[in-house]
């Protein structure tokens, strides 16, 4: 079989040795006679599924950076080892989509070349043990990190206009290859096989769009307000977490709400702490190593100001951010103590920023006394209660007794035939649809979705009209003055007409051309 034009002999040799492995010459080639088998044709269509196999895994191993934080804090409450995860994952993942994709590109080269597609053994083994490992992890997120599948729901709203376009190009290209591959078979089965399933295939992605729902599609005079901020425990990028200095980066960040969690010491203080260790976040197994493992409620106020609540930060950097610090801010972070409440509130009363936080551990024999111990100091500080966001559900009818100006923020959705309805609702942002979150706008009930790190997330949430955000990434979404797009209806419709229409035609150019 001679060279089609403009596939010169030495770039078809090259293409072989690279995917076979062997530095066959095309005169040998025709010597021993080799053509690409039932068997090569099986080996092709499983790298091409293992390459889109691998495709959707770094489409969510990109939309889960959103939370990872999240899990690098549980694999350092399991294992105490601290690694930014997310690194691990894009790198490995990378690897595995670029082998994928160049086995798949040099395969379609030698189609068009007309050489034969035999893959060699060892690259075989690698795509078994890709596949393997993709979906390993595809049952490890299902089991271990379930709700991540509704975030890859959400974030179709965002992608799914822009992976339409992208997936039409895709099959649009491949159509060169298809057709080289059918005009040079001689199996009308086959032919007729591979054309139903292309046109059946390019069918559903032309009118794919019919299914494609996105908040982000209307009018730009129907925007919704962009949604206020919440510091998720400060400003976690730029300080560290729950520290007076988060709390004053988030204000620089023009946050409304400082997000942060509370506990009570062993002699009544309450403090800010997330975890119910201090491990993490503080030095305390250098100053008080037979103790490191005890509950955070355990120590006293006394010993809790002995700890370092900022080093750590520095020299973990839990955030790629930290790396660009400046010199007064690291000095700073190593400066900073376990605050107390009363602290945090002085420091937000004088900020004019409001307060919301959850009461750890709920399940706590002492939990009322810390509920006494925390509207003790909320009443004490001079705050105006309506700058106070309460989250615990223990006690709350308390609560409202001793505190009526406090504002009750729920962690659940409103029931039917509520006696009491809810005027402000905290809840993960994957529990809300956009259909609820414009619901309850029209009802006057206050949404804040929690946590919203990346720009693609937050401009969904805008375009639905959520009310707030809780984030990490407050320096980030400041910057935002709308959502990264927006696109009228007739727009968007103009748009899937024209790439619609190219496709077509560029696919019946190649088959004429191939012919």
């Amino acid at each position: 079989m001679a060279d089609p034009p403009g596939c010169c002999r030495p770039c078809a040799t090259c293409l072989l040795c690279l995917y076979s492995c062997q530095w066959i010459t095309a005169k040998k080639e025709k010597r021993k006679d080799l053509r690409t088998t039932k068997c090569d044709c099986s080996w092709f269509l499983f790298l091409f599924c293992v390459f889109l196999f691998t495709l959707v895994w770094l489409y969510f191993a990109i939309i889960i950076l959103n939370d990872f934080h999240n899990f690098n804090e549980f694999i350092f409450k399991q294992r105490k080892l601290w690694l930014d995860w997310s690194l691990v994952l894009l790198i490995a993942t990378s690897v595995l989509i670029t082998y994928s994709a160049v086995l798949l590109v040099l395969a379609l080269c030698l189609q068009l070349c007309g050489q034969p597609l035999k893959l060699h053994w060892l690259h075989k083994t690698l795509l078994i043990l890709i596949a393997l490992v993709v979906a390993a992890a595809f049952t490890g997120l299902g089991i271990k990190w379930a709700e991540e599948w509704r975030s890859a729901s959400i974030s179709l709203q965002a992608t799914g206009p822009f992976l339409h376009i992208g997936i039409v190009g895709g099959m649009t290209l491949l159509a060169w290859p298809l057709a080289s591959f059918i005009y040079r078979t001689h199996n009308t089965g086959v032919k007729v096989f591979l054309l139903l399933v292309y046109c059946t295939a390019m069918i559903i992605l032309y009118l794919s769009p019919l299914r494609i729902s996105s908040p982000c599609i209307m009018e730009v005079n129907q925007l919704p307000p962009k949604p206020a901020l919440f510091g998720h425990r400060g400003a976690p990028m730029l300080a560290p977490e729950n520290t007076l200095m988060s709390l004053h980066k988030a204000v620089d960040c023009d946050v409304q709400v400082f997000e942060t969690d509370v506990m009570v010491s062993a002699d009544g203080v309450p403090f800010l702490m997330h975890d119910e260790e201090l491990t993490r976040t503080t030095n305390v197994q250098a100053v008080f190593p037979e103790r490191a493992a005890l509950n955070s409620t355990a120590f006293n106020w006394t010993d809790l100001q002995q700890l370092d609540a900022g080093s750590w930060f520095l020299e973990r950097r839990p955030f790629h951010t930290v790396q660009s610090l400046s010199a007064g801010d690291r000095y700073q972070a190593t400066k900073q103590r376990i605050p107390s409440l009363e602290q945090a509130l002085e420091a937000a009363k004088q900020n004019n920023i409001s307060v919301m936080f959850d009461l750890r551990p709920e399940n706590h024999s002492d939990y009322q006394s810390f509920v006494n111990a925390t509207l003790e100091v909320i009443l004490q500080s001079g705050i105006p209660l309506q700058q106070v966001l309460w989250l615990p559900d223990g006690f709350r009818e308390q609560v409202k007794q001793q505190a009526p100006g406090v504002q009750q923020v729920y962690g659940r959705k409103r029931l039917q035939n509520e006696k009491e309805p809810l005027l402000h609702v905290n809840l993960p942002y994957q529990d809300m649809s956009s259909e609820e979150i414009r619901q309850y706008r029209q009802d006057n009930i206050s949404v804040n979705l929690y946590v919203v790190n990346q720009p693609w997330l937050f401009s969904v949430l805008w375009c639905s009209g959520v009310s707030s955000v809780t984030t990490n990434a407050c320096q980030v979404l400041k910057e935002m003055k709308h959502p990264i797009w927006l696109l009228p209806s007739s727009t968007y419709l103009m748009i899937w007409i024209v790439v619609d229409c190219t496709s077509f035609l560029a696919i019946l150019w190649a088959f004429l051309l191939m012919k």
